[in-house]
């Protein structure tokens, strides 16, 4: 007696599928891994902390720590001890020659640093 009557069929239970949702702006593409690090940062700081272990890379805007050791793990299979992710700011200053106002871009780098032993060939 009840208003919703029974099936008589079972209902079978469908696979269901991961749908990977779009990245929002600001955020990093979350259909692939390795999209957290932009590049390698190759310059003399980078190059004295190499010796130490210690890796940099630029990074995209929205990616976190464990986005980076993730692509880190994936691109060079090492693992890495710590990350540690520094923000520089954009700096706006005046040209000497032409009086113009003069913009350096700000960036995301990553300090990878690794285990003893573990080694990342960038060049």
């Amino acid at each position: 007696m009840g208003i919703f009557g029974k099936k008589d069929e079972p209902e079978t239970k469908t696979a269901e599928v991961a749908v990977v949702k779009e990245a929002k702006p600001g955020r990093i593409n979350t259909k692939s891994v390795t999209s957290a690090i932009v590049k390698p940062r190759i310059t003399e700081k980078a190059a004295l902390l190499s010796d130490n272990n210690v890796y940099t890379f630029e990074i995209q805007k929205g990616a976190s720590k464990f986005d980076v050791r993730d692509a880190i793990k994936a691109l060079y299979n090492v693992t890495p001890t710590k990350v540690h992710i520094v923000n520089k700011q954009p700096r706006h200053s005046m040209s000497r020659s032409r009086g113009r106002d003069m913009m350096e871009h700000g960036l995301r780098k990553a300090y990878v640093y690794l285990k003893k032993g573990d080694r990342i060939e960038l060049v």
